[in-house]
């Protein structure tokens, strides 16, 4: 499939309708992205006709939910590039492998142990490791950021140590748009024995990823950021280290043998996938990335790009407006400040004119303190998103900003 905005958004239902009277500029990507109709149609399909309980039955429906849940596995695989099916995890989304990590991981730590994260992280990726840090006495590291809102990786390497057990950073800032070099900071972890987790929220969607080529201990993110449904996602992790965690939850499909005296678990991925799980959401998950999968990336790639550009562009030239997260390298991501005004009165000003956006600390509450700010206002691109939304929305932007001074 080639790559035709228009095309494009023929296939996203909830692109078109209007909000306030106005037609709708869905520029809220970040949070959640929406879904097109094969993914809608996916999960429909599957409540219809093949609703059943999977790896358990014998039946005809629990074999085809069995075999569509396992082919979704395999297309997850082929799409970040994993050596081994059983390496990948389905989870309720990146929190969820996240957590899952810092319980397991963390039961191997000891107290002394040191985990290193980064000022920039979602909230998702700092208290499951200060829960690990309160229940193994583990010490929390924390890399700074530039102003430009790029890692210090100067300072990175000095608080690598022999005493690193795992380095936990966000491939991609959610507020910042900031992408990190993490081969970089995969290849320095691993030169002192540490273990790495990526959390790909931000970049699943945007980027290329390989795991083996990253050569990452884990790494994590979420279906309905990357057009696919809620309360799913995926947790990859290398085998020998998932083979050495003890199960994140105990219950039905995670055991081999269960006695009153002992039991035993099951080999992966099934050793961390308890209870009946979130079927139709990794169906789904395997329909969206097939999706991802058949367009061109660098069509899209350069799209997104010009639509990140051309708005930055144009909002310099915005008096009193200042953009946070200036990196060289960075995704579809725009946060913003205007001197003055409340993030929460910009936004809600342009929700009156249809526009989509997020206003807050967006789950970076310590990133906030670093640059003296309350929350930002952030405008997230996708592939569906044009040029003329963009104008839509840097008029809106303007009246709003009147209108509060």
């Amino acid at each position: 499939m080639g790559f035709s905005v228009e095309d494009i958004r023929k296939q996203f239902p909830a692109l078109h309708q209007e909000v306030f009277g106005k037609p709708l500029v869905y520029f809220d990507n970040g949070a959640t992205s929406q879904k097109p109709q094969v993914v809608i149609d996916a999960i429909e399909h599957y409540y219809a006709k093949e609703n059943a309980n999977i790896h358990r039955g014998v039946h005809y429906l629990s074999q085809k939910a069995t075999d569509a849940y396992e082919e979704a596995r395999r297309i997850v695989q082929r799409f970040i590039h994993a050596k081994n099916d059983y390496e990948v995890l389905f989870t309720k989304g990146a929190t969820d492998g996240i957590n899952l990590v810092a319980f397991s991981f963390g039961e191997l730590l000891e107290a002394g142990d040191e985990i290193i994260i980064s000022e920039m992280e979602h909230h998702s990726n700092i208290v499951p490791w200060q829960l690990v840090c309160q229940r193994k006495q583990t010490v929390l590291k924390v890399i700074p950021i530039l102003d430009n809102g790029e890692l210090d990786m100067v300072a990175f390497e000095k608080l690598l140590s022999k005493r690193t057990k795992l380095v936990a950073v966000t491939h991609a800032s959610n507020t910042l748009g900031t992408i990190n070099p993490v081969k970089e900071i995969i290849q320095k972890s691993h030169a002192v024995g540490a273990k790495v987790l990526i959390d790909g929220a931000q970049s699943i969607q945007h980027l290329k990823i390989d795991v083996q080529d990253l050569d990452c201990d884990f790494y994590a993110f979420s279906s309905h950021k990357v057009f696919g449904p809620t309360g799913a996602g995926v947790l990859y992790g290398k085998e020998a280290v998932l083979n050495s965690m003890p199960p994140y939850q105990g219950g039905g499909d995670m055991i081999d043998k269960v006695t009153f005296e002992k039991t035993t678990f099951n080999e992966l991925p099934f050793k961390f996938e308890a209870g009946t799980p979130h079927i139709v959401g990794g169906i789904a998950t395997g329909v969206a990335l097939k999706y991802l999968q058949e367009l061109d990336f660098e069509s899209v790639h350069q799209h997104e790009m010009e639509l990140l550009n051309y708005a930055q562009a144009e909002m310099k030239q915005i008096e009193g407006l200042r953009i946070i997260g200036t990196a060289k390298n960075k995704t579809s991501v725009i946060s913003f400040v205007v001197d003055g005004l409340h993030p929460f009165d910009i936004g809600t000003l342009l929700d009156k004119q249809g526009i989509a956006v997020r206003t807050g600390h967006h789950c970076t509450q310590p990133l906030m303190e670093r640059y003296g700010i309350v929350g930002t206002v952030r405008a997230s691109f996708a592939f569906y998103n044009t040029k003329e939304e963009v104008d839509l929305f840097l008029k809106a932007l303007k009246r709003s900003i009147e209108l509060l001074k």
